[in-house]
């Protein structure tokens, strides 16, 4: 499942240096691994899909 613009905000609001922080490396890691986690949910409920990976 896609990371939601609800779920970025709150990844930004929990790992931003200051307000409007979008570029900082924690930010941009914490966003990566956001989607790396549900890449790995997505990919362990649908085993077939390989088009994805």
């Amino acid at each position: 499942m896609p990371v939601t613009v609800q779920d970025k905000a709150k990844v930004i609001a929990a790992h931003q240096r200051a307000t409007g922080d979008t570029g900082s490396p924690e930010v941009q890691i914490a966003l990566l691994t956001a989607r790396i986690n549900g890449l790995n949910d997505h990919f362990k409920v649908n085993v077939k899909d390989h088009h994805s990976r």
